[in-house]
């Protein structure tokens, strides 16, 4: 049995949980109090105390996009992510990635800056230049990668809500198109449920 915990207010435990209701894979969904998720206990699960954790037979598992792909790999079946060596696999290593690392973390910067009452212009336009790169891929396309939902959509999906969240996605057609269409998918309303 697959155990996802997860934290209070957290963000990104919700994209591993809207993966695991994609596969249909049984799982046990523990939320902790942040005075669990800062234990010992949880260190050793994750070396910063972080969440998400995903406890497997074999051990634990953190990372949100390296929970999903590797969730994606165990359960073939479920057609989330192509085979191995092809184009498409590799792009959807590109955009996922890229959603992490180049997309939530300037929005999230140009967030705190400006909650912090120093808007810093400089964040928000490279912020805005990585949004910009997702909808010039997304136009014209119902999702990402190929002509299917997958593991990146998941990820990429994710990310796009907490710039929402966070007030950092102005309104786009394209992008909102885009969340539109995830946002229909049942495994999608059940993990944000």
């Amino acid at each position: 049995m697959l155990r996802l915990l997860h934290r209070e207010k957290a963000g990104r435990p919700a994209r591993v949980r809207w993966l695991l209701e994609e596969i249909g894979a049984p799982y046990e969904y523990v939320v902790m109090t942040a005075e669990e998720a800062a234990s010992q206990a949880h260190r050793a699960r994750h070396p910063l105390g972080r969440v998400p954790v995903l406890e497997t037979d074999d051990g634990f598992q953190f990372e949100s996009t390296a929970i999903c792909l590797q969730l994606a790999d165990m359960y073939p079946e479920a057609g989330l992510i192509p085979a191995t060596g092809t184009f498409e696999r590799g792009e959807v290593y590109t955009w996922s990635i890229f959603a992490m690392t180049e997309v939530e973390p300037y929005a999230l910067r140009s967030w705190h800056a400006a909650r912090a009452g120093a808007p810093d212009e400089e964040l928000r336009k490279q912020s805005a230049d990585r949004l910009a790169a997702v909808e010039d891929r997304l136009r014209g396309r119902e999702f990402v990668v190929g002509e299917r939902f997958t593991v990146a959509d998941i990820v990429l999906g994710a990310v796009l809500l907490i710039c929402r969240r966070v007030e950092q996605l102005p309104p786009n057609a394209t992008l909102d198109g885009y969340l539109a269409r995830l946002d229909e998918r049942p495994a999608k309303q059940r993990a944000y449920a």
